[in-house]
């Protein structure tokens, strides 16, 4: 899921800043952005973010400031370039006759003398027990905001098991009808072929169309699919967390292997749409998954 924490505190003579980005993953993979001479850190973080993160990619980055501000900023001066300024003041003045004094007022106006500059912080000899409050408290901050995602993808995944569900009771109510279609219409084919004199063998036509129920037949798959449902619902609502990801990635296959079955059982322009509608369902719900621990 995606999220994201941050956390600062001094350690020594810098302020240590910690930011922790993750974004949808279907392994755990963490990259480390370290300044120089803190890469020995490296391992201590990515043990630290497994013991909190199960999966996603994690982008931890640590930036360093000086704690003390004070005397942090130089300003340099271009001593040649604020001669060539006053060079050609000067000059200006004598060819062209003009008043005044060349003075340090006027060459401060020139922006491209000074150039002020920020001294880069050296980093300190941090330890792991300087940076852990800080990386954890950060950890902190991102649970929060992946709890937040992870109840609007629990809202989302609910919404899809609800779509599925009004699906299953209209192609429970169709099923049926395909039979009595198939009896008129053997009906009405026979009684073309034998002519309006010969009566049809009624009972010929029963055992006919009870073999079709008997191949078309789909109420085993629509109550295994309804269980797949309910069970995923069931893990939804558990509020567990270890391995719910890959068990929901199992429920969806096994609602996919059962939507395909009745698919093939079919034989109804109505049920084949509303299996076409199951399936879009389904992968929405499996699209939905990469983002679940």
């Amino acid at each position: 899921m995606t999220g994201f924490g941050s956390a600062e505190a001094v350690a020594g003579s810098s302020r240590v800043r910690i930011e922790i980005r993750t974004v949808n993953h279907r392994y755990l993979k963490v990259q480390s952005h370290l300044p120089a001479g803190l890469e020995a850190l490296q391992p201590a973080f990515e043990r630290w973010i497994r013991s909190e993160v199960a999966r996603g990619h994690v982008s931890l980055t640590l930036s360093l400031e000086p704690a003390d501000t004070e005397g942090d900023w130089t300003v340099p001066v271009q001593m040649d370039r604020a001669r060539a300024y006053r060079d050609a003041l000067r000059r200006l003045q004598d060819q062209l006759g003009l008043g005044g004094s060349v003075d340090v007022a006027l060459l401060a106006g020139f922006r491209d003398i000074f150039q002020p500059t920020e001294r880069e912080p050296v980093p300190d000899a941090l330890s792991e027990e300087d940076v852990e409050p800080v990386l954890r408290a950060a950890l902190t901050r991102l649970g929060a905001m992946r709890v937040e995602e992870g109840q609007r993808l629990a809202s989302d995944l609910e919404s899809r098991l609800g779509a599925m569900e009004d699906q299953l009771v209209r192609i429970r109510d169709a099923a049926p009808r395909r039979l009595l279609a198939e009896r008129d219409r053997l009906r009405e084919r026979i009684q073309e072929l034998l002519g309006a004199d010969i009566p049809v063998d009624e009972e010929r036509i029963a055992r006919e169309v009870a073999h079709l129920a008997d191949r078309w037949d789909i109420h085993e798959e629509l109550v295994r699919l309804s269980s797949h449902i309910q069970m995923f619902r069931e893990t939804l609502e558990s509020g567990a967390a270890d391995g719910v990801g890959k068990r929901f990635g199992f429920i969806a296959q096994e609602m996919l292997r059962e939507v395909n079955t009745i698919g093939s059982k079919a034989n109804d322009a109505e049920i084949a749409a509303r299996v076409v509608t199951l399936k879009e369902e389904v992968e929405r719900l499996r699209e939905q998954l990469e983002n679940v621990e």
